[in-house]
Parts: structure tokens; sequence; C-alpha cells
């Protein structure tokens, strides 16, 4: 991490004017490679860093090269404002509150509002964070293919995901993205639907949305079963999602801006008819958390860049009947794209 953390830096200091204190707990992991609840780094535009941290992780960044380290009070923000007394710096607007920025100011310290500086060089990843989340996509491949083997109908959606639990731990990683999302029947007409202590019936669709992480790095892939014979709105939204899904893919690419890629899988759903059954975004950045930058949605101001780690996922929801999404990973490399999660996308029956 050592070498990464210099060059992380670097890259970050030749954009400022000013230093400016990261102080989102995953700005900071990604920065210097320490994982704290209780940490903030002052990168100065010449590439100087400083750590600050309370006793408690001080043996773990003392450890760490190519970054100074200087112990803090638990309270590090209170201990910054006097050092800091006098300096003119910049600040994470987007992560330190209000009541700590003021802290700041009280102490004699000038705040510049900075946003997203950080978020979107890591949105760029570096060949090895690729490496670590090809393999957190390979887990969830090896969960949705043995999620095809299991049984469905007459377990309820909690005790489905708990099986979705021990299935991530089975195949190699012991922990969780997110909470994994299991929606049969009318609660798939929900996006982010809650978990329900309902049996899952025959004859309807059932959406998971899952992912787990290895080393800090997350995976997050979707994919909808059917539990026998489907109506036919049902089976004509997934085989429209699919379509839809299988356009985003094509229009992922280097100079892609974020709107166009949505717009590609967007227009066929409205075609279909289910145009306001399709209310989020396409797609999202992946990496240390499972939402960043950049963005796939009709709003979106990004342009795609090799180096992205974005999710496809178009969804249809009809409410009252349920719903359907087919969610994968991919990163953008200099000719194209390339898909990271495998699971079989053709409409599975289980049981």
């Amino acid at each position: 991490m050592a070498g990464a953390a210099v060059s992380r830096i670097e890259r970050l200091a030749a954009q400022l004017d000013e230093p400016l204190l990261v102080t989102s707990g995953v700005n900071v992991r990604w920065l210097t490679g320490l994982s704290s609840s209780n940490a903030a780094v002052l990168v100065e535009p010449d590439g100087d860093a400083t750590l600050y941290t309370d006793f408690r992780y001080a043996q773990k960044a003392t450890a760490i090269d190519g970054v100074r380290f200087q112990q803090t009070a638990r309270a590090v923000i209170g201990e910054l404002a006097n050092l800091f007394a006098g300096r003119t710096i910049g600040v994470e607007s987007h992560v330190l509150t209000v009541a700590a920025n003021e802290q700041l100011r009280k102490g004699g310290v000038e705040t510049i509002p900075q946003s997203s500086i950080l978020e979107r060089l890591r949105a760029t990843k570096e060949p090895g964070e690729v490496e670590t989340m090809r393999e957190a996509a390979a887990i969830s491949d090896r969960v949705f293919a043995a999620l095809a083997d299991e049984q469905f109908t007459g377990r309820t959606e909690r005790e489905l995901a708990w099986r979705v639990r021990e299935l991530f731990h089975e195949h190699g990683s012991s922990e969780l993205a997110f909470d994994t999302i299991v929606a049969a029947a009318e609660n798939g007409a929900s996006p982010h639907a809650d978990v329900r202590d309902v049996e899952i019936p025959v004859n309807t669709l059932v959406t998971i949305d899952a992912g787990c992480r290895v080393d800090g790095y997350a995976s997050d892939c979707t994919r909808t079963y059917a539990t026998g014979d489907l109506p036919d709105e049902l089976a004509r939204a997934y085989e429209v999602c699919l379509e839809a899904q299988l356009a985003g893919l094509e229009a992922y690419g280097p100079g892609v801006s974020g709107r166009d890629a949505d717009a590609a899988s967007r227009d066929i759903i409205a075609a279909a008819g289910w145009g306001e059954e399709f209310g989020h975004g396409l797609g999202h950045g992946i990496g240390l958390e499972v939402h960043e930058l950049p963005a796939a949605r009709a709003e979106s101001t990004d342009t795609f860049e090799a180096g992205n780690v974005i999710s496809c996922e178009p969804g249809i929801y009809i409410p009252d009947l349920g719903g359907v999404r087919i969610e994968d990973m991919v990163l953008v490399t200099d000719e194209g794209s390339e898909r990271l999660t495998h699971a079989p996308k053709e409409l599975t029956t289980v049981r």
C-alpha cells in the first residue's frame, strides 16, 4: 500500500490550490490504507501529507509509509482547530458536518468548501483495485450459480436472504457489501424492497440483489428468477428488461456520457410502454462504496473513462404485480467495456 499511498497523495496534491483536510473515512482509507472511524489527513499542494488520529489507531498509522503521523486526542477536529489556527484549508463540504466546520472556524481556521475531488479520483480504478473487484465479482457469480439450485417457494424472503449470506461465506467472502434484497411477487415492484417474513409463492418473479466485499471493495449483482409459469405481463417485462440491459451494456465505453448510456436502455423500456415503471438510473460507480461516481442516469453530467467500474441495472416495476431487475458490474476499458459479473441472465425457473 505504501507506493499506492504516495501515488494517490501526489495525484490529489496536483489538483489542490490550498491544503485539503480529508475527513471522509473512505477517502482516508483510499489515500493511506488506514481503516478508521476517527482520522483525518491534511494534504498540502506540494504533496506533503499528515495523518491525524487518536491512540487507538496509532500503531497502524505509524506503520504507513509516505505519510507523516501525528497523534491527537479522541476529539480530532477539536485538536485540529487549534493546530490549524490562522491557516486557510479546504474541507470536504459534502462530508464535514456543519458543527465540525464551525468548530474549525471558531478556532481561527478559514475553511474553503471543496466537493468530490477524491471521489472523482477514486472513480478511475487502478489495476490492483480492478483485480480485487474481479475477485469480488467472481464470488458473486459462484453465489448466483448456487442460488439456482436452492429452494425458493415455501421459504420466506428473509430465510432466502439469510441463505444468500451463508453462500457468500461458503464461496470466499466474510462480509456483505449491503443488506441482500429478496423481493418476490408484488414486493418486487419496489426497487429497494424490504425483506419480508412472507413465503415466496409459485408462478411469480423473485428479484435478488446481493454483493460482497473483498479487501473493502464491493461487488453488486442482481438476477431475477421465475418460480413457475408467469403471468404474460411479467414474462414480457423480463424479456424487455433483458433487451434493455444488453443494449445498456453495449453502450458502455470510454467517452460515453452517463446520460447517453442511460438512454440506450431507457428508450427500449419506454417504447414497450413501461417508461414510468423504470424510475431510477441505469447505473452507478462501484468501489470501496457501493454507490460511487460516475453515474448513468438521465440527469448525469459524467463521462465514462477507462478504469471506471459501473453497474448496468435497468428495471421494470409493476405495482401490485411484481418487478424485474438485471444488473452486472462493468469495467470501462480503453477499447470499450468488459463485464465483471457473468451469472446467466436467461430467465431461470427455480423450485
